[in-house]
């Protein structure tokens, strides 16, 4: 559908059928008809990897996700998630932008992870838009050791319900905190939080038909998930894992399952990376109605996920792409997108052999 892209991350359609694309290294592009734009959208927040407060496009950092408000057609808003800072002190954030077809405008932050950290890794980023208009975004745990926070691995962080890192957290279309938040008016917690214990969810995607949200979340060193989440609950990281350490192959966790603790609902032990996430609820592709699509940047391809009624894995099979696959999304048409991560990246549609 579209070659030419650097390091694509995100994809949105815009109600006349054009898309957007984040490129990770800071810029916005437009396809019109078919065709990319030449030049990058106007009015995305600077770069720099030195400077606070400016877009952190170093290592897994830059510009990341991107989605249209729900009613984009009436406000013009457009959501970005990015890295920000410096080397030494960076973190998530969401803000919005008006785009009147050329340029965007009246840039605004409404949410900063509340925790700086150090190094490129993990940044979390993916957003869902929930249908009561709020919206979920992923936030990293922080990275791997040795990369520290108050004296302890970073990562433990993701144990912890005051700090924005590795967990999914939700807020209003504004950044407000919505009242129903399973942490609001809870001491020692963050209201914004609304599940955590999670490593790197960098897929997401909503069941309407089901009411479910899915996620697919980056382990280490073999323990990639596939998480149904619910508001409230725990899904261990790095207490309770299958991943194995990077520096010594020893299990990072003493235990894979425990009480009070969410187990995943798939695990990849042979590492797939997972990025992207798509669900197909409707009649464009038949075969594929009800399945979920994971993409991976290390297997360079996407699983397709089949599920019961109660959203168990009930079948499993792989749709080769030949590139890390960042972003996967159902597109207007009610078929697969596909976006590889490349220095030459494309969008590729994907149905079955034979329609």
């Amino acid at each position: 559908m579209v070659e030419g892209l650097n390091r694509p991350w995100g994809v949105a359609w815009l109600p006349n059928g054009d898309l957007l694309i984040t490129e990770r290294p800071g810029r916005l592009r437009v396809v019109r008809a078919g065709v990319l734009d030449p030049e990058p959208v106007p009015g995305v927040a600077p770069v720099a990897d030195v400077a606070a407060n400016q877009l952190f496009a170093s290592s897994q950092g830059g510009l990341l996700d991107i989605a249209l408000h729900p009613r984009f057609a009436q406000n013009r808003w457009v959501y970005f998630s990015y890295a920000h800072g410096s080397r030494e002190a960076n973190g998530t954030r969401v803000a919005r932008a008006r785009f009147d077809g050329r340029a965007l405008s009246d840039w605004q932050v409404i949410f900063t992870v509340n925790r700086d950290k150090s190094g490129g890794q993990h940044f979390g980023s993916r957003l869902l838009w929930l249908p009561d208009d709020t919206l979920l975004v992923s936030i990293g745990d922080g990275g791997n050791p040795p990369v520290s926070l108050d004296g302890a691995w970073i990562r433990l962080q993701a144990q912890n319900p005051a700090s924005h890192l590795g967990k999914l957290i939700r807020i209003q279309d504004d950044g407000s905190i919505p009242p129903d938040n399973p942490f609001v008016g809870q001491a020692g917690t963050d209201p914004a939080v609304w599940s955590l214990g999670h490593r790197n969810i960098q897929g997401l995607a909503y069941d309407p038909v089901h009411r479910r949200v899915w996620a697919t979340e980056h382990g280490s060193r073999g323990g990639d998930e596939l998480n149904l989440i619910r508001p409230g609950a725990n899904h261990g990281w790095p207490v309770v894992s299958h991943s194995l350490e990077y520096s010594s192959g020893d299990s990072v966790a003493p235990t894979s399952s425990a009480p009070g603790f969410v187990d995943p609902s798939r695990v990849w032990m042979d590492t797939i990376a997972p990025s992207g996430l798509a669900l197909l609820p409707g009649e464009a592709v038949p075969p594929w109605r009800g399945n979920l699509f994971a993409g991976g940047l290390v297997a360079g391809g996407v699983r397709r996920l089949q599920l019961d009624a109660d959203g168990a894995v009930i079948a499993e099979s792989v749709i080769p792409i030949g590139a890390r696959v960042r972003d996967v999304r159902q597109g207007p048409d009610g078929a697969l997108y596909v976006l590889t991560d490349e220095e030459q990246g494309r969008l590729l549609r994907v149905r079955p052999t034979g329609l």
